[in-house]
């Protein structure tokens, strides 16, 4: 079974802080990433952008320019959604991966991910979406797959898509079974339903839910 973290790519390896302006430069030619992350002492200390290399001083080092760089990165545990909308918020390419120890592991590419995305059961997969709502500490991932499960629905796949302090929401994908008893389950249980779909529509929002996501499916 494919994980996410089967994705890390190692093919270039991190930016120097050291490197030169000019060095980094021709990096950036080369390949046709929109940041890549930079390392200090085998640390990793941010990510440069491609754009505002281009606007340094060619003689200077990178490091004369720490203060552009951008902080963003994913943990090698982290869920595929998760990774996918981190991609987004930050508007790039390249998105470093380090382990629970912080440690640079290498850095996956917005192509991979999409791919990995399609590939997801919680994609190929019909069946419907509900969202729910409850109490923070009064969920419990084992009941929601016993009510699913109690009203003969399959749990395609689950993850918490929103939280506050107070209240968590949770989007789930069905097969089989029927719709309307699993949600009057949840009612039941005081479970709050935030909203329910169908599948095409929903899962083109998810397809189409940013132009930067549209910008670069076809790299």
């Amino acid at each position: 079974m494919n994980i996410l973290s089967d994705y890390i790519n190692q093919d270039y390896k991190p930016l120097d802080i050291q490197e030169s302006v000019a060095a980094v430069q021709d990096f950036f030619v080369d390949v046709p990433f929109s940041h890549f992350p930079v390392t200090e002492e085998g640390i990793f200390i941010g990510n440069l952008s491609s754009e505002d290399v281009e606007t340094f001083d060619f003689d200077k080092k990178i490091s004369d320019y720490k203060y552009t760089f951008e902080g963003f990165f994913a943990k090698n545990n982290a869920i595929w959604l998760d990774v996918l909308e981190n991609f987004a918020h930050n508007q790039t390419t390249i998105m470093p991966v380090l382990d629970e120890n912080n440690q640079y592991l290498g850095y996956y590419e917005i192509t991979d991910v999409i791919r990995f995305f399609n590939e997801t059961t919680f994609l190929k997969e019909p069946g419907g979406i509900i969202i729910i709502e409850k109490k923070i500490n009064e969920y419990s991932f084992s009941q929601i797959s016993q009510i699913i499960e109690g009203n003969n629905g399959r749990l395609l796949g689950m993850f918490l898509s929103d939280s506050t302090n107070e209240k968590v929401q949770i989007t789930i994908k069905i097969a089989a079974g029927g719709m309307n008893e699993i949600i009057q389950t949840f009612r039941r249980y005081e479970y709050e339903i935030i909203s329910e779909h169908q599948e095409d529509s929903y899962l083109n929002i998810l397809k189409d839910r940013s132009d930067y996501l549209d910008k670069y499916l076809n790299i």
